[in-house]
């Protein structure tokens, strides 16, 4: 499958319009174990409030998740993701009618209550691993990000290995494509994300971005999330609370080889930083 890449400029994706230009995502986790905020907004009133300073500062979609996918992470049940997800997407939609939402969840019965709720895009990990997935997301019609990783959280750093990391995230993601719109998913509501820290080292990471061209060459929307990962760490030999930099420069470059969706917890930075890129590249 090679669709040719995806022109740089206005971003839509199935009947949304998501540009023009980067889209940032914003990154709102409501769980007490995220490696980043893990905590900080389980109470559904301080969460709305972050989704509301995220919209202010320029973010195009909040991305709202229950359950941690950090290295190590423990899954939660089914129950309690709802329990934390559906309250905050309500109290999003009710201050904020004209918010884009997705919700990250790889269980098709966590998306389908939030996405009657009012979400609009469903960001899955596991790239529909769960059969119902691919069914809901072709039967709504709505944009699905499918990103690739290798085992589960947690054990996935354990021992990561490829032969070649581009090339299997390729085949993978595009085997993953194709298999969607086998199933009734549309071309164009498909965005693809090479999972950048999920069962990969620093190397295969590195490796990733820097190929990012082979990616995009599919002709999906690419999306991208280094935002204070570990890996940044390893260069920077820094906490996740210093990695603010790295993270803007990261997304840069990842913009520069193709990337299109960027998502990040600190929106207002990667927003002026990516516009910047895109207007140089834009002479």
């Amino acid at each position: 499958m090679n669709r040719g890449p995806v022109a740089q400029g206005a971003v839509r994706v199935g009947g949304l319009a998501l540009g023009p230009g980067p889209v940032l995502v914003g990154i709102l986790n409501v769980t007490p174990d995220s490696f980043f905020d893990g905590g900080e907004f389980l109470d559904p009133g301080r969460a709305v409030a972050r989704a509301e300073t995220l919209l202010d500062e320029g973010a195009h979609i909040v991305d709202v998740g229950g359950e941690s996918t950090r290295p190590g992470s423990e899954p939660v049940s089914k129950e309690e993701e709802l329990r934390r997800v559906l309250p905050v997407v309500q109290g999003i939609l009710a201050a904020r009618p004209e918010a884009l939402i997705s919700i990250d969840t790889y269980r098709a019965s966590t998306a389908e209550v939030v996405l009657d709720a009012g979400a609009s895009i469903v960001n899955d990990v596991t790239a529909l691993s769960d059969p119902k997935m691919s069914s809901l997301v072709a039967e709504r019609g709505c944009p699905v990000i499918l990103m690739h990783m290798q085992g589960e959280p947690k054990s996935m750093q354990q021992d990561p290995s490829y032969g070649d990391v581009v090339w299997e995230v390729r085949d993978f993601l595009a085997r993953r494509a194709e298999c969607a719109i086998q199933t009734g998913v549309k071309e164009e509501n498909i965005i693809l994300d090479p999972g950048i820290g999920f069962g990969k080292t620093l190397g295969h990471n590195l490796t990733l971005l820097n190929r990012l061209d082979s990616l995009a060459g599919l002709g999906f929307p690419v999306l991208v999330g280094v935002s204070r990962k570990s890996f940044l760490g390893k260069i920077l030999d820094g906490e996740p609370k210093s990695r603010l930099l790295g993270t803007v420069a990261a997304n840069v470059l990842a913009h520069e080889r193709g990337a299109t969706l960027f998502r990040v917890h600190d929106v207002r930075a990667n927003k002026e930083a990516l516009a910047v890129a895109a207007a140089i590249r834009g002479v």
